[in-house]
């Protein structure tokens, strides 16, 4: 079966979920997924299942914390080009069926890495492998080489009315 580039992007709620969502429909077809996060570095509640999962998934945070209100630390920075070149390494022996580079966009809108580094290591994956790349402000690049782009746009969110994120919900 051939191995399509999916972005999920956009403002809206549901881009991670989603990527969980497709991890588990592989699980259940006999798939191997990697879910890689980028980014974060808590403990969010999708992790717990994740990793009851495994082997099945694998989940890795490549993430410190969370710097999103702040600049990234060289810390962060060097977290998330180790976690790129062991992403590649897994590419290139053909480890999993399904790869998730959850928050890799916003990676590369904090210059973690850079697009011509994610494009080159998307780009060298076995034709049967499935990667999805999530995470707000895709760059047009990505978008480019992507088979499936879906763009996830929130149309009214509780946030706006002072509502807090809650636990087993939004992490």
């Amino acid at each position: 079966m051939k191995g399509f580039i999916q972005v999920y992007t956009g403002n809206g709620k549901g881009k991670t979920t989603a990527a969980i969502g497709l991890s588990i429909r592989a699980v259940g077809a006999g798939k191997k997924v990697f879910f890689a996060q980028f980014v974060k570095g808590k403990p969010y509640s999708e992790i717990t299942v994740l990793q009851k999962l495994s082997p099945t998934i694998t989940l890795k945070q490549y993430g410190l914390g969370c710097f999103i209100e702040k600049e990234p630390t060289k810390a962060d920075i060097e977290s998330a080009q180790k976690g790129l070149q062991e992403i590649k390494k897994f590419i290139q022996a053909v480890s999993y069926d399904v790869i998730v580079l959850d928050e890799a966009n916003i990676a590369l809108f904090f210059n973690l890495f850079s697009v011509k580094d994610l494009i080159k290591i998307v780009q060298s994956k076995p034709p049967e492998t499935e990667i999805i790349i999530t995470g707000r402000y895709a760059p047009e690049e990505i978008i480019a080489i992507a088979d499936l782009v879906t763009e996830m746009k929130e149309v009214k969110h509780y946030y706006n009315s002072g509502i807090e994120a809650r636990k087993g919900i939004e992490f």
